[in-house]
This record gives C-alpha cells, structure tokens and sequence, in this order.
C-alpha cells in the first residue's frame, strides 16, 4: 500500500509539472505577442511624428492667395463698420441739402472718396497679410526651393521610418530570442525533473519487485548499445544462488560486455537486471553506480590482473576491504582506537584469506615480483575480503597452464563450497567450463543461443555452428 501510495503521489507531481509547462509555454506566446504589439506601437508612434513634422512643412507651402482670402475678412470687418457709418453720414448730408445738384455732385465725390479709401485700405490689409505670410513663402523660387526641400525631407523622413523599423524589428527579434532562450532552458530543466519522476515511479512500481528465493541475479531484455552497435541484443537470463554460472560465447559476443552491465560500469541502453542480497531484499543494480555496487554484495575480477603492483600482497587485500572501515577520516588522521580495532579485524581476515588461498607465504612480497599465476589468486583473493553474495569472475584461467588450471578449478569449488556464494564465469577453457559449471548460458553477437546444462549445451547446434566451429550440415 505504501507503495501504491507513493506512486500515486509521483503521477500527481507528473501532471502537475506538465501543466506548469503547458503554463509557461502560453505565457511565452503572450509574452512574444506584447513584444510584438509593442514594437508596432512604437513604429506607429514614430510614424505620426514623422507626419506631423511633415504636415508642418506642408502647411507652410500652402497656396498663399487662398490664405489672404481666408484672412482678408477679419481683417476688413473694423474697416467696414466705419466705411457704412461714413456713408450713412454722406447721405444724410445729402439729404438735408434737399438734394440739390451741387449737393449731389458732392455726395457723389464723397462716395468716389469713401470707395478708393476702402480699395486703398483692402489694398494695404492686403499687403499686410502678405507681410505677414512672407515668412512661408517669399517668392516662387524660394517656394521651388521649398518644395524641393519638402522632398528630400520626406526621403529622409521615409529613411527614418524604414530605419526604426528596422532597428525595432531587431531588438523585436532579440527580445522573443531571449524569451524562447529562457522558456527553452526552463523546459529542459521542467522535463528533467518530469523524467526523474518518471523513472522514480517507474522505480516505485518495480521497487515491489521480489527475485524467488534461490534466484540470486535475474537479467531481462538486457541491451547495450554503442552509436549503430548492439554488443548486447535483448538477453535474458538468471543466476540460482550457491551455483556456478557460466557466460561462453566467441571473441566479440558481448561477454565482458554483460559483466560491464552487471556491475554498472555500463549503464544499460535498456533491461533490468535485479539483484537479492544476502538480506534477502531484492535491488535493481541500474539504481545504483559503479562504486556502490560492491557494497551490495557483488564482487569482480577482470581478464587483465588489476592488483596493486607497488605494494605487498597483503596491502592489496586490505586495500580492497576499503568499503568495510567504518573509521571515517577524523578517526584516521588521529589514529583513534576504532581505527586500531578496524585495521586489526581487516588484517586477521586478510591472513585467513591468504592461508585458504595458500598464499600465506607470499603476504609480505611486492605484487610485481611475483609470477603470474599467483597475482590471478591474488585478485581472487581480494574478492573474498568483502564477503560476496556474488563473484564474478572474467576468464580466471586466461594465460594459465594445465596444472595451474586444474588448481584453479578446485579452488573455484572450495570459494563456492566455504563463503556459500554464487560466481559468475566468463571463460573460453571449454574444459573448465563444463567441469565446473551448472549451467550454462551461451551468446553470439550479443543475442542469447541457449541455456542449460553443460550437456544440453553441448549437444545444442546452434552453440556447435557458433562457438565450436561445427557446420550446420553436422
């Protein structure tokens, strides 16, 4: 039910971090759409500056004749008033003299009088305008030059135009850059954590999980890709506990490959591989890195001796106790007593080791000076220093002789028979194998052939045409 519960709670923070990016992929298109209406606001802004300053100019080139009309009546109305009173006076004057002929030839000049006084003053109101209006236009070759200046203006004017919108457009560009840059690294960063709750709850929903009790390793669909090469194709296989498994298979199959995926020094292209500890609790090892899978139970040794050839045979089984000390570096700087109690415990086991081993005489030589057989029992050795609930051991008799071999065979079946743990066996000394090994599981090119016993392996076609050499026809 905890379980269940768990899981539960990782689908919910799913949804909720795909809506969270639903959200922010939204805000990013509002974002670039303000981006964009603002920049056309801007152009748009410039633009009506831009004619503003035009329509000035333009003003100023306005057909002058049509301005003094517009301007000559407000000018004359005071004139006018005064001119129907002087009139008004003259006729009246008229009047009184009865009308008489020299009444009438003077009313007459009067009124000649009153009209060439109203053209001489429409005339200077005129002139006036004009004077005043000759800060526009002057004459017709300042009005050309006006002209002409209004159109390198406009020129200018549509340059600038062109120009801000360019500039707009890219710092437009920059902006919705920028925001795509940042929604970009922020859906990386959602989907990373999307894909760590993924796989955790992928993890929760196998964590219940549980290997039979005498299987003590079980590989599902293991495959391991390198660029376009499949050096493990969809292998499936499981280790009993207390048996000697053996991995067989020509040069190239994927052998050390599968070893590699094991103990997480590859993690897998895809597969699972579950472990059972001596707890009995069962562990996915891809849930794990390479240093810490040793702490789980599960030893190796490598087609390469890799002891330390610097220093003494029993510095190289101490040495690989290293994830059993408990002191922490306090403790060793200073050299306290749970450090002396340590170090004695490690170095008691060390000595029963190198005796099960027969190495006891050996324990204080430099690991260089020694032949080459006995540093293969030393990097055995060293597996046995941290109590394995699985070795697994990559072609132990690889340069070995017959006699040297044939003790290694016993000694793999007293390490089985005394520390009660599984191996694991990569071997090409066919002798070996079918003298040792339970069952056996046979590879090419990555893919499974068969499993079973030494017998039924040896009697399988497929495993004779692929590892033996025997034709199909055989």
């Amino acid at each position: 039910m905890a379980h269940i519960s768990e899981y539960r709670k990782l689908t919910s923070k799913i949804e909720k971090i795909k809506e969270k990016i639903k959200f922010k992929n939204e805000l990013l298109d509002l974002d670039i759409r303000l981006v964009k209406e603002k920049t056309v606001s801007k152009i748009e802004k410039f633009i009506e500056k831009e004619n503003e300053k035009l329509m000035d100019i333009r003003f100023s080139l306005s057909n002058l004749n049509e301005e003094v009309e517009k301007r000559l009546p407000n000018a004359m109305r005071k004139y006018n008033i005064k001119d129907y009173w002087l009139r008004r006076e003259a006729i009246q004057t008229w009047r009184v003299s009865g009308y008489s002929e020299e009444a009438t030839v003077n009313f007459h000049a009067r009124i000649d009088e009153l009209n060439i006084l109203k053209i001489n003053k429409e005339a200077e109101t005129k002139k006036k305008i004009f004077e005043d209006l000759s800060k526009y236009i002057v004459s017709e070759e300042e009005r050309k030059n006006k002209e002409s200046e209004l159109e390198n203006l406009v020129k200018e004017s549509t340059e600038r135009i062109e120009n801000y919108k360019i500039t707009c457009n890219e710092k437009q560009d920059i902006r919705i850059k920028t925001l795509e840059n940042k929604n970009k690294v922020l859906n990386e960063k959602l989907n990373k954590t999307l894909n760590e709750l993924i796989e955790k709850r992928s993890h929760e929903q196998n964590e219940s999980y549980t290997l039979e009790d005498e299987i003590v390793l079980e590989v599902n669909n293991l495959t391991m890709q390198f660029g376009g090469l499949k050096a493990v194709d969809d292998l499936s296989f499981k280790v009993k506990k207390g048996e000697i498994f053996g991995l067989i298979g020509p040069n190239g199959a994927g052998k050390t490959t599968v070893f590699n995926c094991i103990t997480q020094f590859y993690k897998p292209t895809k597969g699972t591989l579950y472990f059972q500890e001596k707890s009995g609790n069962t562990i996915s090892l891809t849930d794990y890195v390479v240093h810490d899978v040793i702490k789980k139970g599960i030893v190796r040794t490598f087609q390469n001796v890799e002891v330390i050839k610097e220093v003494s045979v029993l510095d190289n089984l101490l040495i690989a106790a290293h994830t059993k000390y408990h002191a922490n570096l306090v403790d060793q700087f200073l050299h306290l007593p749970i450090l002396k109690k340590e170090e004695l415990a490690m170095k008691e086991r060390a000595m029963e080791v190198l005796e099960f081993m027969g190495l006891t005489n050996y324990k204080d030589w430099i690991a260089m000076a020694l032949p080459y057989g006995i540093l293969k029992k030393v990097e055995i050795a060293r597996t046995l220093m941290n109590d394995p609930q699985l070795i697994i051991l990559d072609e132990p008799a690889a340069g070995l002789n017959d006699t040297e071999t044939a003790e290694l065979t016993k000694l793999i079946r007293k390490i089985q028979d005394k520390y009660h743990c599984t191996i694991l066996l990569v071997e090409h000394d066919m002798g070996l194998v079918m003298d040792i090994c339970d069952h056996i599981c046979a590879i090419s090119f990555g893919k499974l052939l068969a499993i079973g016993t030494p017998e039924e392996i040896q009697a399988n076609k497929d495993v004779q045409a692929a590892y033996l050499g025997a034709s199909e026809e055989e």
